[in-house]
């Protein structure tokens, strides 16, 4: 099986070499080149075409972030993996939006580092514990500026999600078991809450925000 090749991207020359002495060790990894910014990344990215970009995200030059989203439309099948230092899970959100497969310390031992370019090579994200709690708290941000930001019973939500489905008043009476009249009573207050004049506009102010499928 060829090696996986490797393009590690860090704005500091120690950083490059440390990462590169460990990973040239590794009989499946093949470091086949280093870049001191984001713009210098996509550069030898194209001559070299390595599998796995090693990026740093704080650089001059074109930070991280940008060059992953850069270079995910330019090689869409090349796999970044984001570099980050401890306590700085504030770019989380924005590497996975730019197409990152993993978010990892720079500072994580030698067999985790493996083990996340190996998970990436097969499709698979890896991100460190702390990046993961970020991530969990953003969703669960977005969930509270969704049906909480708005407060909805679970009842109305019940309504809504069927409302979204195109079922009729009598339809989702039938379907909860209630009274057409409790379902139109449920309606009003979900337009009233939703701030909707009709049921078009209220599914699609619940699909914005995520709160029906």
């Amino acid at each position: 099986m060829d090696p996986i090749k490797v393009l590690i991207t860090d704005d500091h020359a120690m950083i490059r070499e440390s990462l590169s002495a460990t990973l040239h060790t590794r009989p499946t990894i093949q470091v086949v080149g280093m870049a001191g910014n984001g713009r210098e990344a996509i550069e030898k990215a194209k001559k070299l075409n390595p599998d796995v970009v090693l990026m740093d995200i704080k650089m001059p030059n074109m930070d991280g972030i940008k060059a992953c989203r850069l270079l995910k439309k330019t090689l869409p099948d090349i796999h970044v993996i984001m570099l980050t230092v401890m306590d700085d899970e504030s770019h989380v959100i924005e590497a996975i939006n730019a197409g990152a497969s993993g978010y990892i310390l720079k500072s994580m031992p030698v067999n985790e580092l493996l083990r996340a370019i190996k998970l990436t090579m097969e499709g698979k994200a890896m991100l460190h514990p702390s990046a993961t709690k970020k991530l969990i708290n953003e969703f669960k941000k977005l969930a509270d500026d969704g049906s909480g930001k708005f407060k909805l019973s679970e009842r109305e939500l019940e309504v809504l999600q069927l409302l979204a489905y195109g079922y009729t008043n009598k339809e989702i009476a039938n379907k909860l078991t209630i009274s057409q009249q409790t379902v139109k009573s449920h309606v009003i207050h979900i337009f009233q809450k939703l701030g909707a004049s009709d049921r078009t506009e209220a599914v699609a102010i619940a699909l914005r925000k995520g709160m029906v499928e």
